[in-house]
């Protein structure tokens, strides 16, 4: 047990050396571009003066959501997700697998859960001990559930899912920013260094010449940097840009989320609208800020098809309820969650009477069922 516990302690201490690592180069290329560039080789005022406001700016929002990335704390799934007591002993106990799924479609009837494995059955998660909710995944790394789990990034030493998804695009938005202003503001001095003072040799130098210090290294390397991390940094964001027009995570960009009715690539997808706002929340005043405005609960998700389930009992009228704070209430969803797509909706039986289903909303979809 001891043994296990250390290594789990090494391996906690070892996560945060690819942080570290990213903290120590921003905090170079602080002092690279406002010391060494701005103070020491600029020598127009005015011209320091702006490059000086206009990288802080940068610098404080790179900052900023690069550590609400960090600290936010990946969503877990909540008790009510958890087998019963009763159930729990006998999904234990029993052997068969076809007994245990038996169980789970049974405590599933409740939970507004539907999405399956690759093999139609209950997402279980046996570290855990839940059943998973709709694009809720195991991280091995966190060793957690995670809600709307897109990916570990080793970088941010988090789990990236519902709670800080938002905060992570703006981190790669804001970081690429920050890399191409340097880059863009340091080109010019970079030229003159590289071309007119680089030989040490040379004697006679023009009037104007820059002054062939140390700060010529912290210049040629700067520029360098912030290059690199530029091209690597657009290529994810822009991924990632795509992953939020699509309403998908990384996760269900490799691997189809499977629904009743099979895998569906665009299960989730609503409309680009709708899916940028899922993600940056319905005001737009709040998209470029590190601040929470994420729709959703992280639990239920609107999905661009909406099929009548024998699995989830009577649908008619049918709410999914959770526990908050010791009560029993319907779980409400959100302005965006409330618009399903009920114009793809097909039904192989046909029947006489109209049927309602409410599924997690307050408002129910009709489905007209001709003889």
């Amino acid at each position: 047990m001891a043994p296990s516990h250390a290594v789990r302690c090494c391996q906690r201490g070892l996560s945060w050396i690819p942080v570290i690592f990213i903290n120590l180069v921003v905090c170079w290329s602080y002092y690279a571009y406002v010391v060494e560039l701005c103070i020491y080789t600029i020598s127009n005022t005015e011209e320091q003066v702006i490059y000086l406001i206009v990288f802080h700016v940068f610098f404080f929002m790179f900052i900023w959501s690069y550590w609400k990335t960090i600290i936010s704390k990946p969503e877990s799934p909540s008790k009510e997700f958890c087998l019963p007591k009763v159930d729990k002993e006998l999904y234990e106990k029993e052997e068969n697998p076809e007994a245990q799924q038996e169980i789970l479609k049974r405590v599933a009837k409740n939970l507004p859960v539907y999405t399956r494995t690759g093999s139609g059955a209950i997402r279980y998660c046996d570290r855990c001990q839940l059943i998973k909710p709709d694009r809720c995944h195991h991280c091995s790394t966190c060793d957690r559930c995670v809600l709307k789990m897109d990916h570990h990034c080793p970088w941010v030493n988090n789990c990236v899912g519902f709670s800080n998804y938002k905060f992570f695009v703006l981190f790669l938005a804001y970081s690429m920013l920050y890399c191409v202003y340097i880059a863009a503001t340091v080109l010019q001095y970079f030229i003159k260094f590289w071309t007119l003072c680089r030989r040490r040799a040379i004697e006679h130098c023009p009037e104007n010449h820059l002054p062939d210090t140390h700060a010529k290294f912290h210049v040629l390397f700067l520029f360098f940097v912030a290059a690199m991390f530029f091209i690597s940094i657009l290529s994810l964001f822009s991924y990632h840009l795509w992953l939020v027009g699509k309403n998908r995570t990384t996760i269900e960009a490799f691997r189809a989320p499977v629904f009743r009715s099979g895998p569906d690539k665009n299960g989730f997808t609503v409309g680009f609208r709708k899916n940028v706002t899922q993600v940056f929340g319905d005001q737009k005043k709040c998209w470029c800020l590190p601040l929470y405005s994420s729709l959703g609960d992280g639990y239920t998700f609107p999905t661009r098809l909406v099929n009548v389930d024998s699995e989830q009992g009577n649908v008619e009228h049918q709410t999914i309820k959770c526990t908050v704070d010791g009560q029993t209430n319907p779980r409400p969803l959100s302005e965006s969650q409330n618009h399903l797509l009920d114009n793809d909706m097909h039904s192989d039986e046909q029947k006489d009477s109209p049927v309602n289903i409410e599924v997690c909303q307050p408002v129910s979809i009709t489905m007209e069922n001709e003889s």
